[in-house]
């Protein structure tokens, strides 16, 4: 981890524990609720109110940002906060969520946090309301067109890791592949070894170590063994990344 970030354990109970996320604009309590600012705005609030309610920390879409207002207008207002007017700490996604809601979410008709899984009943699953995908996935990257203007754009793990550096968030996350809950275990396997593949890329392709850290993504979906596997690959990787579950 960054010298300027660190993570300090305050207490355990059995498998849990508490502790202090330490970065360059301010410490962060673990666990934390944090506000979703997905194109650097939290939906009906200001940044007073962020204040008020003692926000731990801000999460920005690296995605939106990208093709609004791009990376380097961000970039030259001196980063994340500033462009936003926010003193906390800062995270950005890496775009791997919207390569799922554009593709199989919109082609399944689920979200992230449907409660539809693969061993449910398939009636149930008719319910919802396919579309047509909007992005196409190979093990290199993603092709994908914007949901604003129909232009044609391409994600990688070096693109999405160049783009967080320029956007400056103190944290930024691995580029992923956030699968479907109608997916079988076999493609979830296959996205899950994708999503490894990209979590050594973006370590490699991540270069302000001083001063922002970065984040592995686990993945596996419904499945417990793929989980715990992801979760000991993200954590055997030679960075001093922080693994959660995706």
């Amino acid at each position: 981890m960054p010298a300027a970030i660190n993570f300090k354990i305050t207490a355990k109970d059995g498998k849990a524990r508490t502790g202090v996320l330490s970065t360059p604009h301010g410490d962060i309590k673990t666990p934390a609720f944090i506000p979703v600012g997905t194109k650097a705005n939290v939906k009906t609030l200001d940044v007073g109110d962020l204040e008020d309610l003692k926000a731990p920390a801000v999460l920005a879409n690296t995605y939106h940002l990208y093709l609004r207002p791009g990376e380097n207008l961000i970039h030259e207002s001196g980063g994340l906060g500033k462009f936003m007017g926010y003193t906390g700490p800062t995270f950005t996604d890496s775009g791997g969520f919207q390569v799922f809601s554009l593709g199989f979410g919109l082609e399944h008709g689920v979200s992230k946090v449907s409660n539809i899984f693969p061993d449910e009943e398939v009636a149930s699953r008719a319910q919802q309301t396919p579309k047509k995908k909007l992005f196409k996935i190979d093990d290199d990257g993603v092709n994908f067109v914007s949901h604003l203007d129909g232009s044609k754009h391409r994600f990688t793990p070096e693109k999405s890791i160049e783009i967080q550096q320029k956007i400056g968030a103190d944290i930024i996350f691995a580029f992923d592949e956030c699968t479907s809950p109608l997916h079988d275990k076999q493609y979830t396997t296959e996205a899950m070894l994708r999503t490894h593949e990209w979590a050594k890329r973006s370590v490699q392709a991540w270069t302000n170590r001083e001063n922002q850290a970065l984040f592995g993504i686990i993945q596996g979906g419904a499945y417990k063994d793929l989980r715990q596997q992801s979760t000991e690959f993200i954590c055997s990787l030679d960075t001093p990344g922080i693994a959660i579950g995706g």
